[in-house]
């Protein structure tokens, strides 16, 4: 489902990354860890088509995402990723719920607000749908960003640091729902620090080696 080919990445006259091959399959649930510096976030950005690499072939779904302008990268997205960044990104004029509206709205897919309920109410953020993200806590925002990373059960689902700000209750419900995800065709790509997920998880990349 995702599989990579002498990715290689450079930040103008910076210290640039030459990443290791990667695999996931459909169902399967990839950790990439790696101390701080070593390009974790860089090479989920490169993976999302946020970044452009310098080299090498990143194919998910039998598409290699470099061979295709920006305007059809973000369709692409749209269509067959879910990200959950590391920082959330929200669109601050919209409440909460219609922010999680928006990947159905973008990948041009049915708005299942019973959905979006359920899987709040699941993660213990119900009660925020009709704030507007400033008023939120790091913990609600990110818990707000998995949500809206699954709703459209992507192909894909990448997700840097998810749990980082969670106490050990919400950190195994959203490891549980991301878990699912995979059962349920998914290839999941998760970076982390996070040893409560590190203990989880056996199939992994050190970006050190």
């Amino acid at each position: 489902m995702l599989s990579t080919e002498n990715v290689a990445f450079q930040y103008n006259s910076e210290r640039g990354f030459l990443f290791p091959q990667l695999q996931c399959k459909a169902g399967e649930i990839l950790l990439v860890t790696g101390q701080s510096g070593c390009g974790k976030t860089t090479l989920l950005h490169l993976l999302a088509g946020i970044l452009h690499t310098n080299q090498g072939k990143i194919n998910i779904n039998n598409t290699d995402i470099n061979t295709l302008s920006s305007v059809q990268k973000d369709a692409f997205r749209a269509k067959n990723i879910g990200l959950v960044y590391q920082k959330a990104h929200f669109l601050a004029a919209l409440t909460v719920l219609d922010n999680l509206k928006l990947p159905g709205w973008l990948g041009h897919s049915k708005q299942d607000t019973k959905t979006i309920l359920g899987l709040a109410d699941r993660l213990g953020v119900a009660h925020t749908l009709k704030r507007l993200p400033s008023k939120l806590s790091i913990g609600e925002q990110q818990r707000i960003s998995i949500i809206r990373a699954v709703i459209n059960h992507p192909s894909l689902l990448l997700a840097d640091e998810p749990t980082s700000a969670l106490d050990d209750q919400n950190c195994d419900e959203v490891y549980h729902l991301l878990s699912e995800m995979a059962a349920q065709g998914s290839a999941l790509v998760i970076v982390t620090h996070d040893g409560r997920l590190k203990e989880k998880i056996k199939h992994r990349v050190d970006l050190n080696v």
